[in-house]
């Protein structure tokens, strides 16, 4: 009501007002964000979840980015509002302290406001959760990724590209991103290509990797601002609504007025139409709901409420909190989520059984720990692997507080996944040559590195293991079989499926199952299995999702450039028509389907283009995505105060300790697989050649014992 007063008081509105009221009630009324959702289906008796529910489920925005998230729609919404009703531009109607004054009541002024760091305990010793004091703001959760490249937006500010479908690019209008997905991305069901380097467990630690450094939740508004559409059921197209089309003659679907829902992601205050307020025109930029930083945030999570939601504060120990109801043949489980509405409640769909037992969705980092069982797997895992080293860290140290317990452990856990990230995971993905360029010997922190996730690399560039994707979730028993219980079970049944762990098994078959069975190999005319394109998020009836089409609509939807766009920042020569196109994928079929569709190689779809480049050697992805991930991870690495190799983070003995950090032994301590091959990411099948647990070396931890 008060940013109702204001607006009446500078602009004489007063015919307006009941409009004025009516709008904010409205964008209010409407703000229900996706980890709100469970109070929205409190009024619905409906039991199966639509695929989009379990979707917008999985990108909730936690306590602290619900906040900011909705800041920024209520700034959007409001100037909106008066750029429609009034028809000038709001810049000619309002002050600059007319705009402050809005920024400050819809909240936005308060998130782009700068922190003091010196209130912040133990800043100079330990991360803070949210990334803040770390290199200043940069990098923090809850701020907009980077942008590399400027945005192209239809209208140089906000709309998406090709929302209007007559826009036209370079002389040609985009093609239909399901248009895309049908005539590109389809045929991959029929002699699945396997990778016979790698193992499944490359492909799931990528996407655990990927869920430690960013996440964009979609808009909190469940319609449309202006008219109320339901972005869920409409193909309307109306902010936030950005509905996937149907083209004509579509295999799934019949009806091409139809549609696949899409909401466009939250803007980020401070940019879009809210930029004016903080000195210039900026185009719309999107949130980073978690650090941009590798500290293991969805182990701990990125905001403050999270973290103390996670952690066992029943004692002084420094562990994180674990199931109390189930466990895993004597490990534990992670903890359930307290909420309104049971998102897991699937176990009586998928198994057509009204009577089974349900349990509630884990509690995990990141809010997408339910995604899949063996995403959940890696969870799990690494929850213990936290309880494991605090309880050593324990009894090194009894003097410790349950506080120091807590952050030296996070600090170490942190300090893994850089040195397994770096040393055996990115060199596979982007080979040695790239290594060599952009990941070469550390030279130390630097505070004039933005280390903050760039929008082309969480939407496009590290999206390439989609199309390395199983259809299958493999489970194996201890002679690394199909288990005679539980067998393989198609992806689109293990989506938020907890119950599978705890009733089926637990987490042991399918760590086997990742490390000893291969990846899909991306093959350019084998690109992404049906369980993705047409089974996404499927648990009933409901019409699925479709993963390419979603990827390529939210590179449109942020406004990233065409493929060319790309390859001329890396420095990568620029195909001019087809016949360029093809002698750089070395497909001449590929290159001409390619064209067809999008005219010219400048419009392709950054995500689509990448993706179906020949492998740099040595490698899993081709040039234009190595030069992308590298210097991603570069920045990631330069611009972190924390990183694990600079001046005064370890001692030289406690980095000497960590440089023995496996894979394979984090599996060993903390489950029941006991043989494993040499290599967890190499794909060996079962045989003699695998090694045993106790001939896996351990981290000897005396180097903590009085360090603080």
């Amino acid at each position: 009501m008060l940013l109702t007063r204001f607006c009446i008081r500078q602009f004489g509105l007063n015919n307006n007002k009941h409009k004025i009221i009516g709008i904010i009630k409205m964008n209010k009324s409407r703000e229900l964000s996706s980890s709100d959702a469970a109070q929205a289906f409190k009024y619905s008796n409906k039991k199966e979840l639509t695929p989009y529910e379990l979707l917008s489920f999985s990108k909730r925005p936690m306590a602290e980015t619900r906040t900011a998230v909705r800041a920024a729609d209520y700034m959007e919404a409001t100037l909106d509002f008066i750029f429609l009703h009034f028809s000038v531009w709001f810049t000619d109607l309002l002050s600059p302290e007319d705009l402050t004054v809005i920024a400050r009541v819809t909240g936005c002024a308060a998130q782009t406001a700068l922190l003091s760091c010196n209130t912040i305990p133990l800043v100079d010793k330990y991360r803070t959760i949210s990334g803040v004091c770390n290199n200043n703001r940069l990098g923090a959760s809850n701020t907009p990724f980077s942008r590399w490249l400027s945005a192209q937006y239809d209208d140089g500010i906000s709309v998406p590209r090709s929302w209007d479908p007559a826009t036209k690019y370079s002389s040609f209008s985009l093609p239909l991103v399901r248009e895309v997905s049908n005539i590109i991305l389809h045929a991959a069901n029929e002699n699945l290509p396997q990778d016979n380097l790698y193992s499944f467990m490359l492909v799931l630690f990528g996407q655990w990797t990927d869920h430690d450094l960013s996440n964009t939740p979609v808009s909190p508004s469940i319609r449309s601002f202006n008219d109320g559409i339901d972005c869920s059921t409409s193909c309307w197209r109306a902010e936030p609504c950005f509905p996937i089309q149907i083209p004509q003659k579509d295999g799934r679907f019949t009806n091409t007025k139809s549609c696949i829902p899409f909401f466009r992601s939250a803007p980020a205050c401070g940019t879009a139409f809210t930029g004016y307020i903080f000195g210039s025109p900026n185009v719309r930029s999107q949130i980073n709901q978690l650090t941009s930083f590798i500290d293991a945030s969805m182990i701990y999570g990125s905001t403050n409420s999270l973290a103390k939601e996670l952690r066992d504060l029943t004692n002084d120990f420094g562990l994180l909190a674990v199931n109390k109801d189930y466990s895993d043949d004597g490990y534990d489980l992670l903890p359930f989520q307290n909420a309104m509405r049971n998102f897991c409640a699937t176990r009586s769909i998928v198994t057509k059984d009204p009577s089974a037992q349900e349990v509630p969705c884990f509690i995990g980092g990141d809010s997408r720990a339910n995604e899949n069982i063996a995403l959940t797997a890696i969870h799990t895992m690494f929850l213990r692997e936290h309880n494991r080293i605090a309880k050593i860290f324990k009894k090194l140290n009894p003097q410790w507080k349950g506080e120091t317990i807590y952050q030296e452990t996070r600090k170490v856990l942190g300090a893994f996944h850089q040195i397994i990230i770096y040393r055996d995971y990115l060199p596979i993905i982007i080979g040695p040559n790239a290594m060599t360029k952009y990941l070469s010997n550390y030279q130390g922190y630097n505070d004039k590195v933005d280390p903050s996730i760039s929008s082309v690399f969480s939407t496009a560039a590290f999206r390439f293991a989609h199309l390395t994707i199983q259809p299958f979730i493999f489970r194996l028993d201890r002679r690394y079989r199909q288990h005679s219980l539980y067998p393989n079970v198609l992806l689109h049944n293990t989506f938020f499926t907890p119950w599978r762990i705890v009733f089926e098994g637990g987490i042991d078959p399918i760590i086997r199952g990742l490390i000893s069975m291969p990846a899909k190999l991306n093959r350019q005319d084998r690109l992404m299995h049906d369980e993705l394109r047409e089974r996404l998020f499927q648990l009933t009836s409901q019409v699925a999702l479709d993963l390419a089409s979603l990827n390529l609509q939210r590179g449109r939807d942020h406004g990233l450039q065409g493929y060319n766009a790309w390859r001329g920042l890396c420095g990568l020569s620029q195909p001019r028509n087809e016949r360029e196109l093809g002698q750089i994928l070395n497909n001449q079929t590929l290159a001409r389907a390619l064209i067809r569709l999008y005219g010219t190689p400048n419009n392709i779809d950054v995500w689509i283009g990448g993706a179906v480049e020949p492998f740099v050697p040595n490698g899993r992805v081709g040039p234009l995505f190595a030069c992308l991930i590298g210097t991603q991870f570069q920045r990631i690495r330069n611009g972190d105060r924390f990183w694990w190799e600079n001046r005064g983070i370890f001692t030289e003995s406690q980095k000497s300790a960590l440089k023995n950090v496996s894979l394979h032994r984090i599996i060993c301590d903390n489950t029941g697989v006991q043989e494993l091959p040499p290599s967890v990411f190499r794909h060996l099948p079962y045989s003699d050649n695998y090694i045993s647990c106790s001939d896996i070396p351990k981290i000897n931890f005396s180097a903590w014992k009085n360090s603080i």
